[in-house]
């Protein structure tokens, strides 16, 4: 297969959804950009449509109609029955000749390593983690919020800077600069006023995550609740990452853990230093990396992988992707 192959690889986030048509060689053909992958939102038909223009748009520039293999790392993909859906629906619109679907954390472990073995946990708006084994095995959460365990994330994280901040001001809980600097953010004097200005819907709720960078702000300063709440993410970072590895027996080898998503990415001195500690303590053989990569590139490898790539291809689509 390897000989005349291409892979159309995708990344489709809540947010936004990337795709590049790729030959054996390494060489794309042609990449795209368009909205968010929002099944669960908006439907499942309605997202694929949304998927397809983008999707269209590649190939039209590729000069290509359908492609031998498709690589898809959707969000929302979290639970085998859920791939096993979406790759169904992938195969009704005849984009290739072949599909898997995963879930998008493993485009962000596999653009950071150079097979498929590592950890890659994902802090973003939310936090996820997967790992793989060359022999096939994986390691993953369920990744749905509190209700499978999760803790943290950039809407996790503003919305514990905001229960402290509240009950500071309130008199419930300990003083800390967040209940000054998080109702600043939007030019409000008071908590009292931030939560008003959100439960009126005068502040539109999605801007919550606008309060991360508050909080690293604010720990930065040295105020110890922002700092607690940022060294309770390292711990549930570290923690993640040690149960993937033990699950995958690499806890005692020399393994990649890829760092990823907009918190991890934007490689915070006091959380990713606290990650970097952890996990010399509990797994003194991991490799910390933060990957910014962009995550349709590992989507592509994994197809790169999957049609049996001619020698260098690898490196031919990591030099496109400027990696």
């Amino acid at each position: 297969m390897g000989l005349t192959a291409t892979v159309l690889a995708i990344d489709a986030g809540n947010s936004k959804t990337d795709v590049a048509i790729v030959t054996a060689d390494g060489e794309v053909l042609a990449r795209a950009r368009g909205a968010g992958f929002r099944p669960p939102a908006v439907g499942l038909d309605t997202a694929m449509d949304t998927l397809a223009e983008t999707i269209t748009r590649a190939l039209t520039t590729a000069g290509l109609t359908s492609v031998t293999h498709v690589s898809a790392c959707l969000a929302n993909a979290d639970f085998p029955a859920e791939e096993d859906q979406l790759e169904r629906a992938l195969h009704a619109r005849a984009w290739g000749t072949t599909g898997v679907v995963r879930n998008d954390t493993f485009a962000i472990l596999r653009a950071g390593v150079t097979e498929p073995r590592g950890v890659a946990v994902v802090c973003g708006a939310g936090i996820n983690c997967v790992g793989m084994h060359p022999d096939g095995r994986t390691a993953r959460f369920p990744a749905l919020g509190r209700v499978s365990g999760d803790w943290g994330g950039g809407w996790g994280l503003s919305e514990e800077a905001m229960w402290h901040a509240s009950r500071a001001e309130d008199g419930r809980g300990p003083a800390t600069a967040l209940s000054r600097t998080l109702p600043a953010h939007f030019s409000l004097p008071t908590m009292y006023a931030l939560i008003e200005a959100l439960h009126l819907d005068r502040i539109a709720e999605s801007r919550r995550h606008e309060l991360t960078p508050v909080l690293f702000a604010t720990a930065a300063t040295g105020d110890p609740i922002a700092r607690t709440i940022i060294d309770r993410q390292a711990e549930e970072v570290v923690a993640m990452a040690v149960v993937a590895l033990t699950r995958l027996d690499l806890l005692d080898e020399p393994t990649p853990v890829l760092l990823g998503g907009g918190v991890l990415a934007a490689e915070h001195p006091q959380l990713n230093g606290r990650i970097q500690d952890l996990l010399s303590d509990r797994a003194p053989k991991a490799l910390p990396q933060t990957v910014t990569a962009s995550p349709v590139l590992g989507a592509a490898l994994l197809g790169l992988d999957r049609v049996g790539a001619r020698e260098g291809a690898q490196g031919r689509l990591r030099a496109h992707f400027g990696v």
